[in-house]
Formats: structure tokens, sequence, C-alpha cells
């Protein structure tokens, strides 16, 4: 189970790439398990606890979220060789080094935590992306 990076903007993509080698290096491996996500991905994850069974895992509608916009991924620790989601001082501790990329990284949110996620707007607003107002030169 790994997410397609190049679904990833190659800026993008080349951050999601060093923090993976960083974490390596600190002796924190990490698999990238979600990247870019359709519309309708995007809504089926979003009905997840209202509409379809599960627990909610999202407050973003297809088109809310950035990773429609492909600036955004997920990861999972692997302990044992197994990604693994209960070390929430792992996640930390990725969020420490993602954070020091440049990425921003959920598990600073205050409203909805969401420690799994990264994701590197340059400056753009969810807004811009949804109006097309995204240079796209900037992400090579």
């Amino acid at each position: 189970m790994s997410a397609d990076l190049a679904l990833l903007k190659p800026k993008v993509r080349a951050l999601a790439q060093e923090l993976m080698s960083l974490c390596q290096q600190f002796g924190c491996p990490i698999l990238i398990i979600q990247t870019f996500r359709t519309i309708e991905e995007q809504d089926a994850l979003y009905a997840k606890g209202r509409t379809a069974p599960g627990k909610i895992v999202t407050r973003a509608k297809g088109g809310s979220s950035l990773h429609n916009y492909g600036v955004a991924f997920d990861f999972a620790p692997i302990v044992e060789g197994r990604p693994n989601w209960k070390r929430l001082d792992l996640f930390d501790r990725v969020g420490v080094i993602g954070e020091g990329l440049g990425l921003e990284w959920g598990g600073r949110w205050v409203t909805f935590k969401d420690r799994p996620h990264f994701q590197f707007r340059m400056g753009y607003r969810l807004k811009d992306f949804q109006e097309g107002k995204v240079d796209e030169s900037k992400w090579a």
C-alpha cells in the first residue's frame, strides 16, 4: 500500500521524497499512503460517518481538499515493517521534520487535528486553487 508520488505537483513530490529520506535517516521511516484524490474520492471520504458507515475522517467535500489539487499528502509511520496508526509520538516526530522542510502539518490544526496530513500551498489559499488562480509554473 503506497501512494503514487507522481500525482503530486513536482515541488510537493520533491518535499515528500525529502521527508521520507530524512525520516529514514532519523530512524523513523514513513510510508506515503495518499496523494492526489479525485473529487469523487474526496466525496466518498467525506461521506464516511455521515451517509456511509465509518468514522468521520475529513471535513472537506470534493473540491475543498488540497489533495484534489496535488499539493497534499498523507503518511503513516512504519513500525516493524507495517504502518502504525497508534504511535502518536511518531506522527509528532515526523510532523516536526516536515515543518522543518516548510510543509504545513495537520497535526498543528486546532479544530480538527490531522496528524497524517501535510500540505504545501506556497502562500495560495484554497479558493485560489478552486478558482484556477494558481501559477502552475511555480510548482515545477
